[in-house]
C-alpha cells in the first residue's frame, strides 16, 4: 500500500495521439521514418536567453536561476561539480535518440506515452524491490494500454534523478526557528536540525552513484528476461492479490497467453527480442542545474550536446521562464 501513495502513475496520451486513434476507429496508422533534430538547425541561433554568441553547459549562469539552493561553501560546490564531471555518464546519446524517434511517431498518432514513478527519490527508501515494484507496475499498465488499444506504449520511469523539489519559499519555520526548507535528498536532509538542512553539494554525488545503481537494475529488469511476456502473470503485485482489478488483470493475461500459444503454434518465433525484452526509459525534472551541467556531455559521434542524467528532462511549473536559466 505504501508503494501504491508513492507511486504516482500518469498516462500521458498527446492529443493528437488520442484523436488519431479515436478518428481512425482504433486502427493503427502505417509507421513512417522520422528525421528527429536532437538540437536547432546549424543555421538557427543557439544562443542563450542572455544573447551569448555561443551556448555552453554552463551558460545557465548567465540568467536568472529559480528555486536553486544556497551553498554557502563555494569552494566545496566546485569540487563536487569537478568530481561529477568526472564521472561516467548516466545515459547515452544514442538511447535519448531513439527515444526521440518514438515520441515523434506518439505526436503523430502512432502511439501513447505511459509515465510512472515517484513524486522524489530518497536515500533512505532505496531497494531493489522498491525499483522492481515500480518497473512491475508501469509493465503491468503497459499491457493494458497496448492490449486495448492495439498501439505501441512507450514506457518512461519518473526514476534515477527524480531527488530535488520545488519549494514555496526558502526557509521552514517550526516553533519559531527558521532554517532552510527541505529540497530533496540530493540537497540537503529531512529533519530539522541546522546540521540536516545545511545544503550540500556532495549529496549531488551521492545521488549519482544511487541513479547508477537504479539504472543498472532496470537495465536488468527490461533486458534480463524479467520483461519477457510470457512472464506477464508475474507481474502482478501482491498486495492486489484477491481484488477486483487483480482478476481482470488475470483474465487479460490470459487472453495474452492464448495468443501467444497461437503465435506459437503458428511457427512466430516468442523468444524474440521483440517479445522478451523492453526499451524502458527515465526521466526527471531538471531543477539542479549545476549537475544537470556536471552530466551535460557532447556526443563524439554527433558533436551535439546531451544532458546524459536522463533519457528525458522536463522543466517544471515554476522554473520555466523563457528568459530564466532553466
Amino acid at each position: 500500500a505504501t508503494m501504491i501513495m508513492r507511486t504516482s502513475l500518469a498516462v500521458c496520451a498527446l492529443a493528437s495521439g488520442a484523436a488519431a486513434f479515436s478518428s481512425t476507429g482504433g486502427s493503427l496508422r502505417p509507421q513512417t521514418s522520422l528525421g528527429v533534430a536532437s538540437s536547432p538547425p546549424a543555421t538557427a541561433s543557439s544562443s542563450s536567453a542572455t544573447g551569448d554568441a555561443e551556448w555552453t553547459p554552463s551558460s545557465w549562469k548567465n540568467a536568472v536561476a529559480k528555486q536553486m539552493p544556497v551553498y554557502e561553501d563555494e569552494a566545496e560546490l566546485e569540487e563536487a561539480v569537478a568530481t561529477l564531471n568526472g564521472v561516467a555518464p548516466l545515459v547515452f546519446a544514442g538511447e535519448v535518440r531513439s527515444l526521440h524517434e518514438k515520441l515523434a511517431r506518439v505526436s503523430q498518432g502512432q502511439g501513447f506515452v505511459l509515465m510512472g514513478g515517484d513524486c522524489a527519490e530518497s536515500f533512505k527508501e532505496f531497494h531493489v524491490n522498491h525499483i522492481r515494484d515500480s518497473f512491475r507496475v508501469i509493465m503491468q499498465m503497459a499491457l493494458v494500454m497496448t492490449f486495448g488499444s492495439a498501439m505501441p506504449v512507450v514506457k518512461i520511469g519518473r526514476m534515477a534523478g527524480q531527488f530535488a523539489k520545488p519549494r514555496s519559499a526558502p526557509d521552514e519555520v517550526k516553533d519559531g526557528v527558521s532554517l532552510p526548507s527541505y529540497r530533496g535528498d540530493n540537497v540537503n536532509r529531512e529533519d530539522f536540525t541546522p546540521e540536516a538542512r545545511r545544503n550540500d553539494p556532495f549529496l549531488m554525488v551521492k545521488a549519482y552513484y544511487q541513479c547508477a545503481q537504479t539504472l543498472n537494475i532496470l537495465r536488468a529488469f527490461s533486458t534480463g528476461g524479467f520483461a519477457d511476456i510470457s512472464r506477464l502473470h508475474a507481474w502482478n503485485l501482491d498486495f492486489v492479490e484477491g481484488t477486483e482489478e487483480a482478476s481482470r488483470y488475470r483474465k487479460l493475461a490470459a487472453k495474452v497467453d492464448e495468443s501467444l500459444r497461437f503465435m506459437k503454434a503458428i511457427g512466430v518465433d516468442t523468444g524474440s527480442k521483440e517479445l522478451t525484452t523492453v526499451d524502458f526509459y527515465t526521466a526527471h525534472e531538471c531543477l539542479l542545474l549545476p549537475y544537470e551541467q556536471a552530466l551535460t556531455r557532447q556526443d563524439s559521434t554527433t558533436g551535439k550536446w546531451y544532458d546524459c542524467s536522463a533519457h528525458m528532462l522536463w522543466v517544471g511549473e515554476r522554473t520555466r521562464d523563457l528568459d530564466g536559466a532553466h
